[in-house]
């Protein structure tokens, strides 16, 4: 590991370019520290089981923790070009927000040479052994943002990342210091763009083209006469519908309505699709839709609306007939505006 940085020159390269390992022998051995950060993204509920132990393997935070400091041990065996190190001391502190795990890794030793790639192994492998013992309830969850937080000793000093101070929760870094605001909500996705939608329309037979597309058309009509911007909608084959609702969240509109799917032959697939995304559902909205639709036929009892949050964005899923698409636009006719509201962070309670 060299000393800084920021050096002008890539000093694990030689004069003519190939990768060595540097020369330290002449540098001052001197007190070394180093702090990495990262952050492991999830859902609420699997925070909540990570609070109570109760994931299908238990105590998940101790045993990243070990990982991490065990990976900081043997950097030099993962990373060819660092030297080993001997390693004063590892810490890893794990803080749980609504819907992360920020990780802070510290290590610290007396050498040659710094400490900074043992602190971001650290952090690292402690964020992949939490997937490991996430990934059951969430295949999605992400590791991001790892980053190094600040260094000290060398030749070059002390080094803080610009706004770094209380990064990481409760670990060294900045520790008590007030740091940005994050809204770790958004972070599969960038943050929801207010007053945009999205339309999707499961239908194999209209992706196929031997059916029209009757409610489609209908929902962004609605859509952009309530204000919001609103693309043509997207029609894919029921199979899809899964890769379709992926693709949508990505973008991170504030309002998704898919129509179609809903019903029980073995080709719906739409309530599936959204309840695997969500964080929150919202059953009153399904029962209203179905409420409606009763007056006018008894099956509606039948259909498997559902609507819910995802990610900071309103899902909404409605039978594919236009009689229901009609019943589910006027129900969120007389809540879409409060629910968007609060979601943005207005819209209180008194």
């Amino acid at each position: 590991m060299t000393d800084s940085p920021h050096d002008a020159e890539l000093s694990h390269l030689d004069s003519d370019g190939r990768a060595r390992m540097v020369d330290v022998s002449g540098k001052d051995v001197t007190a070394r520290r180093a702090v990495a950060a990262a952050r492991y993204v999830t859902r609420p509920d699997v925070i909540a089981l990570l609070r109570d132990d109760a994931l299908p393997k238990a105590d998940v935070l101790t045993t990243a923790r070990l990982a991490g400091i065990g990976a900081a041990k043997r950097t030099s065996e993962l990373i060819p070009l660092c030297h080993p190190l001997p390693l004063d001391a590892v810490s890893i502190d794990l803080d749980l927000t609504d819907d992360a795990v920020l990780i802070t890794a510290t290590a610290s030793t007396s050498s040659r040479t710094g400490v900074e790639m043992e602190a971001l192994t650290a952090a690292t492998v402690a964020g992949l052994t939490l997937h490991d013992m996430i990934k059951a309830v969430d295949p999605e969850g992400t590791l991001t943002d790892v980053r190094l937080l600040e260094k000290s000793g060398g030749k070059r000093g002390d080094w803080r990342r610009q706004g770094s101070a209380g990064e990481g929760g409760a670990g060294e870094a900045g520790a008590g210091e007030a740091g940005p605001e994050v809204h770790h909500r958004d972070v599969r996705g960038g943050a929801v763009r207010p007053r945009t939608a999205v339309v999707l329309v499961a239908s194999t037979r209209a992706a196929a083209g031997t059916r029209a597309d009757e409610t489609g058309p209908t929902i962004a009509h609605w859509l952009a006469a309530y204000g919001l911007a609103v693309d043509e909608p997207v029609v894919v084959p029921d199979a899809e519908i899964g890769q379709a609702l992926a693709s949508a969240l990505a973008d991170s509109p504030a309002l998704i309505i898919i129509t179609g799917g809903t019903g029980v032959s073995p080709s719906d697939r739409t309530p599936e699709a959204v309840r695997a995304v969500l964080d929150t559902e919202l059953p009153g909205i399904a029962e209203a839709v179905r409420e409606r639709g009763r007056a006018a036929t008894p099956t509606a009892v039948l259909s498997r609306a559902v609507a819910g949050i995802a990610r900071g964005t309103v899902l909404v899923a409605l039978p594919g007939s236009p009689g229901a698409v009609r019943d589910g636009l006027a129900v969120l006719e007389g809540s879409l505006d409060h629910l968007l509201a609060q979601l943005a962070g207005g819209g209180g309670h008194d």
